[in-house]
């Protein structure tokens, strides 16, 4: 029996997880039993991610991990990217993603020079398209703080507005010689 659990993620509370659903149907349509769904609300820039650490730690050897893309796995740095999948691999999965190209069958029935191609290949693969979600996420947010500096230079954008009474009584506790955790547990 084929076994898969699916992860789906979006950046933050507002956006919606519904365009992810039809993954689940698609994925016991191909025949595989889902053993668990796990949804979540957070960057892919984190690793900490509550849901994604659930289902890497209730993984079983030979169960699939799927995703609609690479970047709803992770948008982390190339080398922590590396790590995730490096988890998931230790208990024994693998991935199962749209756009990267899953040769881990044909290379196990390869043998000799064929079967190092074919495990070289799904690795480049891989990593470029994990490379590719981390520039992808480095691109919007730099076109997002070009963006912010342009609507400060015209004057349309002045940031949030300074809480001065707080600011005011972090400087007392401070002065007053409590260290910044008591401070910020204060003042909340």
């Amino acid at each position: 029996m084929k076994v898969a659990r699916i992860y789906l993620r979006v950046s933050t509370d507002e956006q919606d997880l519904t365009r992810q659903v039809e993954i689940e149907h698609s994925t016991r349509a191909a025949g595989y039993y889902v053993a668990g769904v796990y949804r979540e609300k957070a960057s892919g820039a984190r690793a900490d991610r509550p849901e994604l650490l659930r289902m890497i730690a209730d993984l079983q050897p030979g169960e699939v991990v799927v995703a609609e893309k690479i970047d709803r796995i992770s948008r982390l740095p190339l080398a922590e990217a590396e790590q995730l999948v490096g988890a998931i691999r230790a208990k024994g999965a693998r991935l199962a993603v749209p756009g990267v190209v899953d040769l881990s069958e044909v290379a196990a029935a390869a043998d000799g020079v064929a079967k190092i191609v074919l495990e070289s290949v799904q690795e480049l693969l891989l990593k470029l398209a994990l490379q590719m979600a981390r520039d992808d996420y480095e691109t919007r947010r730099e076109r997002q703080r070009q963006g912010v500096q342009l609507a400060k230079a015209s004057g349309k954008y002045t940031g949030r507005k300074a809480d001065t009474t707080t600011h005011q009584r972090i400087l007392v506790l401070r002065r007053a010689g409590h260290t910044i955790q008591k401070t910020a547990e204060r003042e909340g």
